[in-house]
């Protein structure tokens, strides 16, 4: 059996589904902080079969979850302060996401101005679908 400690103080993103935790390890930066973290990669769980689970060492106010909530918004979110839970934040789709996904549409303004952000917004809540402000590609997942 597979023992990684608890928190003293943090975040652990909890039911994230199998094999996705290290594209949310990316999108969320993780990758540039200096702070612990700890993949937990096909966990056994009795809700999803198996999920991937994130321990986050540390305060981390600066986190962006709204790229949580448009990646997975099924996972949840448990903050943890003196080694206990003290909140647990359920996310939804974000009604507007900042360079989460690109555009592909060719003629779009975003393929002639390089430094321009990718912006979409929630479309379609039902099917998950984003549209491009700016040329109003649809992207759905």
């Amino acid at each position: 059996m597979l023992n990684i400690s608890g928190l003293k103080e943090g975040i652990v993103l909890d039911h994230i589904q199998a094999g996705k935790s290290l594209d949310i390890y990316y999108h969320l930066g993780l990758d540039k902080l200096e702070c612990q973290v700890a993949i937990i990669k096909n966990a056994k769980s009795n809700k999803m079969g198996r999920k991937d689970i994130i321990k986050i060492e540390g305060a981390l106010d600066n986190l962006d979850l709204k790229v949580l909530g448009y990646i997975d918004h099924n996972i949840t979110v448990n903050i943890i302060k003196d080694d206990r839970i003290i909140e647990k934040k359920r996310l939804k789709l974000p009604k507007k996401i900042t360079n989460v996904i690109h555009c592909k549409n060719p003629r779009c303004i975003t393929s002639i101005e390089q430094e321009l952000p990718h912006v979409f917004v929630l479309s379609d809540e039902a099917t998950e679908t984003y549209r491009c402000i700016y040329c109003e590609e649809k992207y759905g997942k």
